[in-house]
Formats: C-alpha cells, sequence, structure tokens
C-alpha cells in the first residue's frame, strides 16, 4: 500500500474516531440539558388539561349566572340586569371558544402543522375577543335605548341580591382562573380570566345602579350602568384584541431576548472564534421557537463545530429551558480579522475580567 493510501485510510479512521466520539458527547450530555426541556413540555401539557378544566367549570357557571340575571331582569325590568345576563352569556361563548382552542392546541405536531397546534390558543383569544366587541355593541345600544326612555325597577330587591350573588362567584372563578393563566403562560385563558373579572365587576357596577336608581330616584342610573358595562367589555376586548394579534403575526413579546441569547453566546464563547450573525424568535402561543445563525472558524475539523454546536446548544437551553425547540445552523468563517467589532467585544470581556 502506498503513502497516499495510508494516509487516506488514517483519514478515514481519524474522522470514524471523531464521530464516534461526538456522538457518545450527544448521549452523555442529552440529559443535562433536555431535562429542563421535557419539563417545560410537561408544564405546557398540564397547563392546557388545567386550562380545559376551568374553562368547563366557567361555561356551566355563567349560564347558569346569566339565565337568572335574564330571568329577573325581565320580570322586574331592570336594563341593566338584562345587560350584565346578556353578558354572561356572552362570556359563556367565549369560554367555549377558550375550551375549544385549548383542545386542539394540546394537540401533538405532526406532517401540516409542523410546530404543533399553540397558535389555535392565540386565534381562539382573538375570535373570543372580537365576539366580546359584538356583544359590547348590543349591549350599548340597548342601554342608550333605555336611558332615552327610562322606566322604574319593579323588583329591585330580588334584582340587587341577584346580581349581588353574581358578582360574588363570577369573581371568585374569576381570580382561580387568572392564577391557572398566570401560571402557564395560557393566552386565551388570561383573555377568559379578564372577561370574567369584568362579568363580576359588572354584576357590582349593576347593584350599586340599581341600588342609586330605586333609592335616589335616579331612573336612568340603571341605563348608565349597562353603557358602563359595554364601555368595560370594549376595554378588555382591545388589550386581547392586540395582544393575541401579535402573537398571530409572529411578533415577539420580550424584544431583548434575541439580544440576551446573543449576548450568552458571545460571553460563554468569548475564546472562540464565533460572530452571531442573527437570533429569531417566533412566538406560537404558549411555545417559543428560536433560530441561531453563527459563524465559526472554517478551519476547524467537522467533529469540532459538530462539539462546538453542541456545546452551544446545551449553554442555551440550560438558561433559557423554556424554548421549545433550538436550531443552530453553522457559516464558515475563514479569516478571524474579518470581524473586527467581535474582537472588541470579545477583548472588552476579557479586560472586564481581568479587572
Amino acid at each position: 500500500m502506498d503513502t497516499t493510501s495510508q494516509s487516506t485510510v488514517g483519514s478515514l479512521t481519524a474522522s470514524k474516531k471523531i464521530l464516534k466520539n461526538t456522538v457518545q458527547l450527544k448521549q452523555s450530555n442529552k440529559p443535562h440539558y433536555l431535562d429542563k426541556s421535557q419539563q417545560h413540555k410537561n408544564i405546557v401539557n398540564e397547563g392546557l388539561i388545567a386550562g380545559q378544566k376551568i374553562a368547563k367549570i366557567s361555561i356551566i357557571t355563567l349560564l347558569g349566572i346569566g339565565i337568572t340575571e335574564l330571568l329577573v331582569g325581565y320580570w322586574g325590568g331592570s336594563i341593566v340586569a338584562i345587560a350584565d345576563g346578556i353578558d354572561s352569556f356572552s362570556d359563556a361563548m367565549i369560554s367555549f371558544i377558550v375550551l375549544l382552542g385549548l383542545r386542539i392546541a394540546h394537540r401533538p405536531p405532526n406532517k401540516k402543522f409542523q410546530y404543533g397546534y399553540h397558535k389555535v390558543e392565540s386565534f381562539a383569544a382573538l375570535m373570543a375577543a372580537i365576539g366580546m366587541i359584538i356583544i359590547g355593541s348590543i349591549i350599548f345600544y340597548n342601554s342608550y335605548q333605555a336611558f332615552v326612555h327610562p322606566h322604574e325597577i319593579k323588583q329591585p330587591l330580588v334584582t340587587m341580591v341577584v346580581l349581588a350573588a353574581a358578582g360574588t362567584i363570577s369573581l371568585h372563578r374569576a381570580f382561580q382562573m387568572r392564577n391557572i393563566a398566570n401560571k402557564y403562560n395560557l393566552l386565551s385563558l388570561t383573555t377568559d380570566a379578564k372577561n370574567s373579572i369584568k362579568d363580576g365587576s359588572a354584576s357590582i357596577i349593576g347593584f350599586v345602579s340599581v341600588v342609586i336608581a330605586t333609592q335616589f330616584g335616579f331612573l336612568q342610573m340603571d341605563a348608565i350602568g349597562g353603557m358602563i358595562i359595554a364601555v368595560y367589555i370594549f376595554s378588555v376586548s382591545y388589550m386581547s384584541l392586540k395582544k393575541s394579534s401579535f402573537i398571530l403575526v409572529d411578533s415577539c413579546e420580550d424584544s431583548n431576548l434575541s439580544d440576551k441569547l446573543k449576548k450568552t453566546i458571545i460571553e460563554r464563547f468569548s475564546d472562540e472564534i464565533i460572530n452571531v450573525k442573527s437570533v429569531l424568535i417566533r412566538p406560537t402561543g404558549m411555545a417559543i421557537h428560536a433560530e441561531v445563525h453563527v459563524e465559526i472558524d472554517g478551519r476547524k475539523k467537522f467533529g469540532d463545530v459538530d462539539l462546538l454546536l453542541i456545546d452551544i446548544e446545551m449553554v442555551i437551553r440550560s438558561k433559557f429551558p423554556t424554548l421549545a425547540s433550538l436550531t443552530i445552523i453553522p457559516y464558515s468563517s475563514n479569516e478571524y480579522h474579518h470581524y473586527p467589532q467581535q474582537n472588541e467585544i470579545q477583548q472588552s470581556m476579557t479586560n472586564e475580567v481581568k479587572n
């Protein structure tokens, strides 16, 4: 066998050893950064299940409150009670939309939806906000008509008792829902929780309006209470509409997340020839996906590049465990002096460490 053949065989053998060591390193280091990622996935699934449960309770509760308020409103002649009853029915519809969104969002990724169904949850929040605007418009119109043509409330005591009870029940359920929404970062459930807080507050406003209308003889206060409820609905709808729309068009709420990821890589690998070209963040409701483009020393061997990428992934995963997926795309850089800005940053960090 000639010298060239021996050299080729030797190179192939060395490459095989490097690849074998790389695979072994991947397997040995996986638990260190995948445990947190798996824990996050479990938390997401747990949140979706908890959200579905509280949404079911919300639907049943709101339907009961809505039916009671509508019956009392028509029987007692109270516009604000009727408005609050309609609001409760609309909230039940919104909770149903949220429940449907959470059920679909719980499905695993497939060939058609490769990032999963998490954005359906944001879409459900968008639909809920639009529904709230429609209901608010109806309530405001009916309340305005009652303001122009006021009439006396026939059963003020029963109306006040029902509104007070409805407000207490709605607020208690709303705070339970908000705790779950904040714990698991569920946008649609957050919208539903805000809507439920609004519903409970609206019942309290209705109670006060009936007291003023009956005890002080200001009959228009009943209609004014209905209009206040409608305006409250519009304000909650606007915030939900804005947030859900931003997520659906891939707007990242944490605008500094890209800079944080870039800074983490530069600080941790200051002794390497690395230039972070860009960091792209894509939120999909509860989940966040990141794509990191890096330029590395083109003189490195394939095995060394692979090990470096694994190291970068481990560092990012350990510091940002909530990332649903992380893709690192390497580019070759033949000359280190092509990136003077990177040199300055690394030199500055080295000086800070020395000082």
